[in-house]
């Protein structure tokens, strides 16, 4: 029978269970110890002399310090270089698992690392470097901060993930020092981020240890009953799996199939996962039976197959070909489910020698291996497209913590497998929908797709795809990213360039605002708007610290800046212009902080202004309503009706306030509210809805209020119109309707029905 290949030891060895006592690691450099044994399997003497060297260095930087569970500080990093070394790490990796703490936690710098150990040493172990001395915002950015780093460095060269990730085992073997608050913590971030990237990566025997350890802290008593239950059943379990054992192997013998047969065990984990996500009782799910067979060649794993569903009826809908198409984090192999005797279900994976390594091992098997199989160069193409996704998602993410939430969806894919019009398989997460779709073919054509064919018919584009459809965008040159596409779209990618156009579009609409303020307040000063020259603007632009004009025009039409304080700032950069009729600008060099010499004109309201001009759902302004605009950081110009209500706790704060007017013959539809009082008829809201489109108005939303005994109900209309005259044209119609009893506007949000009503 073929030996598979050696793969790193299994959570459930001693290698990682538990972490290496301190005595069979310090000191490190000696030919019996821990790390030393484990790297004589495969590196040179010369090489070990080496990473002696990078231990003495860590060790004598580290000198005094001590780890909360007592030991001293250089066991951590010694323990992470076991780790690595187990999965056979080449020596760059090992010199910068034992440094990875040195630039962070002492006076060492980069450049020393460089200056002794090379620069890919020094790459590596800055890869890694924490960013705890950086003050952020909050922890949450700080950790996010510090991920996002991490994930650029690793786009350059994945070993950075890899030290990262052995780091993190061996934090979370230890995490029993630490205060439980701080335990779950690290746990959470653990099973959030780290154990997903394992999984993504391939690395499932680190995968699995680092959701148990995670699972152990952030739900002990779950745990241990889990684990409790396990070990009751094992015991129990015993005949029945070998009698399995014994029938699957007579099976293959008989069929002439070499082959290693083992049971394999459920981690604690995914058996809670299992319970608490179906609903299941731990003995349905620890009933089911697990076997994996390594044969030698990936032909045999068909005819073994054959053999097995020879042997056990098969599952018909519990079976699936990952060896046709792999999962995205290269995984391959085939799953079977059988009904084995006595009913019992019995979940068996098939695959070769070499998927087996790279099954085990994840991206780590070229290190391990030494392998050039196809297989592995495909599994490399694949992380390195992932990676270089993640760039992508990060350069049109606004800051780290949107990038953290875009990277948290794209680490969990439960895939569907679709096809583009020319036959190509792309991967999706399971619930992608045809926007995901779009975007992962290109940015542009997500930007602007209109429609879409899914197996050769017409359907929306919020559907979801299924496994084997075809899929075929259809594109608009006119065409633009919609909002209410973030409502359904599950990719990370999709995600991220949504909101990227959407920011850029509210940056726009902003600077354009904030251009027609500054304008306004230039007017005021008897100071034409192009009579700034490129020169001033160039040294405002320089003084804030900006690079280009139009972020302090969006600046200013966010609120961020005021138009007024710009202006002056403008005009202070020096002899701008010859002396004016007016009296010129000399007046106001050196008087900055001076009121504008007469009033600001009155910004017109076009409708058109899009993100960059809200109009308040507290009063629902309409063309034709005396109006005030508010500047509100962070989100513009928002309008509000003379009267509102919402307007008085501003009154303290006048310099925010702008005069603003409606633009005459505005086309543009908006918003306004109707309350309405009927009687309990059939039909009513039928022949009210036919009113209003008589009236040419679209209605946006309705809800009816029917009070128990009444005959008598209150419907609530949220209608479109061009303006306050059109309005009135519209409840004059509805007032004729019979059994309308009473008609009014009200300015508020319709789902609260107590907006302040007016006539």
């Amino acid at each position: 029978m073929p030996k598979p290949a050696t793969a790193p030891k299994t959570a459930s060895s001693s290698t990682h269970a538990h972490p290496l006592a301190a005595e069979l690691l310090l000191p490190a450099d000696r030919d019996d110890s821990s790390l030393s044994l484990r790297l004589k399997h495969y590196l040179k003497s010369e090489d070990i002399t080496q990473v002696w060297e990078a231990y003495r260095y860590a060790d004598q930087a580290h000198q005094g310090v001590v780890r909360k569970t007592g030991e001293p500080y250089i066991s951590h990093p010694v323990s992470v270089a076991c780790i690595l070394a187990d999965m056979h790490m080449d020596l760059p990796t090992i010199m910068a698992a034992l440094l990875h703490d040195v630039v962070e936690d002492t006076d060492i710098s980069t450049d020393d690392i460089k200056e002794k150990f090379g620069q890919q040493v020094a790459e590596l172990v800055d890869g890694v470097t924490k960013l705890d001395k950086i003050e952020f915002q909050s922890a949450s950015v700080a950790q996010a901060e510090n991920f996002r780093k991490m994930l650029l460095a690793m786009s350059q060269d994945v070993r950075v993930i890899l030290v990262k990730l052995a780091d993190r085992l061996h934090n979370m073997q230890t995490l029993e020092a630490m205060r439980p608050d701080k335990q779950k913590l690290i746990a959470k971030e653990t099973l959030d981020i780290y154990a997903p990237i394992a999984n993504r990566l391939g690395l499932n025997e680190i995968y699995q240890e680092l959701e148990d350890l995670s699972f152990k802290y952030l739900h002990p008593m779950r745990y241990n009953a889990i684990a409790n239950a396990v070990k009751a059943a094992r015991g129990n379990r015993k005949e029945v799996v070998s009698k399995i054992l014994e029938s699957i192997k007579h099976q293959l013998v008989g069929m002439k199939i070499e082959a290693e047969v083992s049971g394999r065990e459920k981690h604690l984990y995914s058996i809670y996962k299992k319970m608490s996500g179906k609903t299941t009782s731990f003995s349905q799910i620890y009933d089911i039976y697990g076997f994996r067979v390594v044969v030698k060649d990936l032909a045999s794993c068909y005819v073994t197959l054959g053999a097995l569903h020879g042997l056990y009826k098969p599952i018909t809908s519990k079976f699936k070909d990952y060896i046709a198409i792999p999962k995205a984090n290269g995984y391959q192999s085939l799953h079977t489910t059988l009904f084995g005797p006595f009913g019992t279900p019995i979940e068996v994976q098939i695959r070769s020698a070499e998927m087996h390594n790279i099954a085990a091992a994840g991206v780590a098997a070229h290190w391990l291996y030494k392998s050039n199989d196809a297989q592995l160069t495909a599994l490399q193409q694949k992380t390195h497209q992932w990676l270089q996704r993640l760039l992508e998602i990060q350069s049109d993410s606004a800051d780290s913590l949107d990038f953290l939430e875009h990277l948290k969806i794209d680490l969990f894919p439960d895939e569907v497998y679709v096809f583009t019009p020319k036959g190509k398989i792309l991967a999706l997460p399971k619930g992608a929908t045809a926007v995901d779709f779009a975007y992962a073919v290109h940015s542009g054509i997500g930007n602007s797709c209109v429609a879409v064919r899914i197996n050769q018919d017409l359907a929306p584009l919020r559907t979801e795809l299924h496994n084997g459809d075809h899929v075929e965008i259809i594109t608009g040159s006119l065409a633009k990213p919609n909002p209410a596409w973030l409502n359904y779209v599950v990719t990370g990618r999709a995600r991220a360039h949504i909101r990227h156009y959407l920011k850029s579009q509210h940056s726009t609409e902003s600077a354009h605002l904030g251009e027609r303020m500054l304008n306004q307040a230039l007017r005021a000063m008897h100071i034409e708007p192009d009579q700034i020259t490129e020169a001033h603007w160039q040294k405002l632009i320089r003084d804030y610290g900006l690079k280009k004009k139009s972020e302090i025009l969006t600046d200013i039409g966010l609120g961020k800046r005021q138009n007024v304080m710009v202006a002056h700032q403008l005009l202070a950069m020096g002899e701008m212009l010859e002396e004016s009729p007016e009296g010129g600008i000399g007046k106001f060099l050196g008087k900055i902080f001076r009121k504008p010499s007469k009033p600001l004109d009155t910004i017109t309201i076009r409708g058109s202004e899009g993100m960059a001009v809200q109009f308040a759902p507290c009063c629902r302004p309409i063309p034709g309503d005396p109006i005030l605009g508010f500047i509100n950081k962070d989100k513009g110009l928002v309008v509000h009706t003379h009267d509102c209500p919402a307007i008085r706790k501003f009154r303290l704060d006048p310099e925010k306030w702008l005069d603003v007017e409606w633009e005459p013959d505005s086309e543009h539809l908006y918003k306004a509210n109707l309350n309405l009082t009927v009687a309990n008829q059939p039909g009513m809201l039928a022949k009210i809805a036919s009113g209003i489109a008589d009236a040419g108005s679209n209605i946006d939303n309705v809800s009816v209020e029917e009070p128990d005994g009444s005959s008598y109900a209150n419907l609530y209309f949220t209608v479109q119109v061009k303006n306050r005259i059109h309005l009135a044209e519209l409840m004059r119609g509805l007032r004729k309707i019979p059994d309308v009893v009473r008609i009014n506007r009200s300015k508020g949000n319709p789902a609260t029905h107590d907006g302040k009503s007016v006539s």
